[in-house]
C-alpha cells in the first residue's frame, strides 16, 4: 500500500523525488511505467502552459464563459451528427409497400424512388384562367350599334365584332389548358359484341346505354367511363363504324393544334372555301372535310378531287361504312366527337358544310374562348330561346317526326324540364345555333359532347331539343356552363351558303313564257236614236236600231240596252 501510494504521489512529482524513491527501495519502476506515466505529465505541463497564457490575458470569468462556449459548440455538433446519422439509417430502412394488392417491392432502390415519390408528390398543374385585355384598348369600349333601320330586311344579320389583329391573337394562344372542373380523366366504353340493354333508341354506333349507364354519365366523378360513340373499337374510324382509310386518321392524329371541321353527306353541298385567312392559319390549323363516297364522286367530277385528297385548303376524308342511314344524323359524329376524332387537338372549330368562314380561327377562338375564359362556346338562336317553342317550330317545319319530338319534350319534362324564364340568368337562351361550335378539348367539354350525342343518338336529331337537358345537368354538378354569344356575332364570321339544290335550280335556264291570249278588244257601237215612250209619232226613220249580240226581241223595253251617247242625243 505504501509503494502504491508512494507511486501515485510521486506522478505529480519531480524527477529528484522519483530518483530518492528509488534510492530508498520503495518501489521499482520498469521502463515501460516509466514511458507511460511520462507522457501525462508533459501533457498536463503544455496544459498548465496554456491555461496560464489564457489567465495572462484575461479574467478568470471571461475565461469559464469561454469554456462553456466551447462545450456547447462540442455538444451541438455532436447531437447533430448523431440525429443525422439516425436518420440516414431509417432512410435506408423503407417500409415495404403495396400497391392495388400486389406484392411488395424487393428492389431498394425502386423502394426510395417510390417513398420518395408518395413523400413528395408533385407541384399543381397550371391551368389556363383568362385575362384581360390592356387599358384604354378599343374593344374594351366596344358596344354593338343599334340595327340599321331597313324595313325591308327585318330577318337575321351580322352584327360589327371587336376582333384583335392576327398576330395578336396568336400571341395570346394559352400555354396552358383550361380547368376542368370535378372530371379529369375520361375513358370510353368498348364493347364487342354488343349487349342490346336499352329500354329504347340507341344504335350500334352509340351502344345502346340503358338507363341506368344513362343516369350515371351525368354523376359526374373524377374519373369517369362512358358511352361516346364508336363502341365496337378501341381505336375509333377503324372497324368502328364511320371508317376511314389508315392515312387519313395517321393525319388526324399529328393534327396538335388548331382543327377546323366540317362535313357533306349525300351530295347535299358545295365546298365552301374559307377566306381572309392568314399565311400563319394555313400552315399550322388543320383544315378537314369529311364526306360520304357519293359526294366523294361528285367532287371528282365537280371539284377536281384527285389523289391528293385536298380541294382548295380542304383535306377530304371519304367515310366508309356509316353508322346511320340519315345524313344530317352522320354528320353529328365529327360535329360533336371531334375530340375523339383529332385525339392530340387542342381546339376545333366545327363549321357547317354550307357556311363559308371569312374570319381567320385564331381571332375567333380569341374572341369567344380565350377572352371569355370559357372552353365551350356556341350562338344562341336568334329569335327562339325556350326549348318547348323550338319543338313547336320542328314540328311546323317538319323537321322530324312529331311523335318523336313530343316524345323527347314529354321525357324532358318529366326529368324537370321546364320553360326558359329569367331565374335562369346568367343564362340568356335554351336554344342554341348549333351550326358552329368553338371548343377546347379538356375533360369537362368532351364530357359534355359525349352526353349530348348519346341524347341525339337516343332520341331525335335535331340537337338544339336536347342541348340545354345536358348543359343544365353538368352546371348542376359542376357550376360549368358555356358561352352562349349572339346569334349577329356568328354571322360576322360565317357566311351561309344556299344548298346545292337550290343553286342548280337557281343557275337552271327558267321555263318557257308563253305569250298570253289577246286582250278583248271591245268595239264602240252606233249611237242608237231613241223615241220617248209617251211619243205618238213612230216613224221609219226614228225606229232604232238594235244590234244586240244575244237576239233580243225588238219590241222588249225590259231588256232594252241604253248604249253611251244616246242621253246626249236625247238632249239635244
Amino acid at each position: 500500500m505504501t509503494g502504491g501510494i508512494g507511486i501515485r504521489s510521486s506522478s505529480y512529482g519531480s524527477l529528484e523525488k522519483l530518483q530518492q524513491h528509488q534510492q530508498n527501495g520503495v518501489g521499482v519502476i520498469s521502463p515501460m511505467q516509466m514511458s507511460i506515466r511520462t507522457k501525462p505529465a508533459k501533457m498536463f505541463k503544455e496544459k498548465e502552459r496554456l491555461f496560464h497564457w489564457i489567465y495572462k490575458f484575461a479574467g478568470r470569468k471571461k475565461v469559464g464563459m469561454l469554456f462553456l462556449c466551447i462545450i456547447s459548440a462540442v455538444v451541438f455538433f455532436w447531437v447533430l451528427y448523431i440525429g443525422k446519422g439516425e436518420d440516414s439509417q431509417e432512410g435506408d430502412q423503407v417500409p415495404n409497400m403495396r400497391l392495388n394488392n400486389t406484392a411488395p417491392f424487393n428492389n431498394p432502390v425502386n423502394q426510395t424512388s417510390i417513398f420518395k415519390k408518395y413523400v413528395l408528390p408533385p407541384p399543381p398543374p397550371k391551368y389556363f384562367t383568362g385575362y384581360t385585355l390592356p387599358p384604354g384598348h378599343p374593344c374594351n369600349s366596344f358596344t354593338l350599334p343599334p340595327p340599321p333601320a331597313d324595313k325591308k330586311r327585318t330577318g337575321p344579320r351580322p352584327c360589327p365584332v371587336c376582333y384583335l389583329p392576327v398576330e395578336e391573337a396568336i400571341a395570346l394562344t394559352p400555354k396552358f389548358s383550361s380547368f376542368s372542373p370535378v372530371v379529369k380523366n375520361l375513358t370510353y366504353i368498348y364493347e364487342d359484341p354488343l349487349s342490346r340493354g336499352a329500354e329504347f333508341g340507341g344504335s350500334e354506333f352509340g351502344g345502346y346505354p340503358t338507363l341506368k349507364q344513362r343516369s350515371d354519365s351525368y354523376d359526374v366523378r373524377e374519373s369517369m367511363n362512358l358511352h361516346c360513340g364508336f363502341v365496337r373499337g378501341k381505336r375509333p374510324g377503324r372497324n368502328t363504324g364511320f371508317d376511314m382509310d389508315e392515312i387519313d386518321l395517321v393525319a388526324m392524329e399529328q393534327c396538335r393544334g388548331v382543327v377546323v371541321a366540317s362535313a357533306i353527306f349525300g351530295a347535299f353541298d358545295d365546298i365552301q372555301q374559307p377566306s381572309n385567312i392568314s399565311e400563319y392559319s394555313k400552315k399550322t390549323v388543320c383544315f378537314f372535310m369529311f364526306v360520304d363516297e357519293e359526294t366523294e364522286e361528285y367532287l371528282k367530277q365537280k371539284s377536281g378531287l384527285d389523289g391528293d385528297r385536298k380541294v382548295g385548303i380542304w383535306r377530304v376524308v371519304v367515310v366508309h361504312n356509316l353508322p346511320y342511314k340519315d345524313g344530317r344524323r352522320n354528320g353529328k359524329v365529327p360535329k360533336l366527337l371531334s375530340h375523339r376524332i383529332f385525339p392530340n387537338a387542342r381546339y376545333s372549330l366545327w363549321v357547317d358544310g354550307k357556311l363559308e368562314l371569312v374570319v381567320d380561327p385564331y381571332q375567333i377562338l380569341e374572341r369567344h374562348l380565350w377572352r371569355k375564359n370559357a372552353s365551350l362556346a356556341i350562338s344562341r338562336h336568334y329569335r327562339r330561346f325556350d326549348v318547348f317553342v323550338e319543338a313547336e317550330a320542328n314540328k311546323a317545319a317538319g323537321k322530324y317526326s312529331n311523335a318523336s319530338i313530343d316524345f323527347q319534350i314529354d321525357f324532358y319534362r318529366r326529368e324537370g324540364l321546364t320553360p326558359y324564364s329569367v331565374a335562369k340568368l346568367p343564362i340568356t337562351s335554351d336554344v342554341p345555333e348549333g351550326c358552329v361550335i368553338i371548343r377546347e378539348h379538356v375533360p369537362i367539354s368532351n364530357l359534355f359532347t359525349c352526353l349530348w350525342f348519346n341524347e341525339v343518338d337516343r332520341f331525335t336529331s335535331r340537337d338544339q331539343i336536347s342541348f340545354s337537358t345536358v348543359r343544365d345537368k353538368l352546371h348542376a354538378k359542376t357550376n360549368w356552363t358555356v358561352n352562349m354569344f349572339l346569334d349577329c356575332e356568328r354571322r360576322n364570321f360565317v357566311v351561309q351558303k344556299y344548298h346545292r339544290d337550290v343553286l342548280e335550280h337557281m343557275a337552271s335556264p327558267p321555263p318557257p313564257v308563253y305569250p298570253p291570249p289577246p286582250p278583248f278588244i271591245v268595239v264602240n257601237e252606233a249611237p242608237v236614236e231613241t223615241v220617248p215612250e209617251n211619243s205618238t209619232e213612230r216613224g221609219a226613220a226614228n225606229t232604232p236600231v238594235r244590234r244586240g249580240k244575244r237576239g233580243r226581241k225588238s219590241g222588249s223595253r225590259r231588256h232594252r240596252k241604253v248604249v253611251a251617247g244616246s242621253r246626249d242625243t236625247d238632249s239635244s
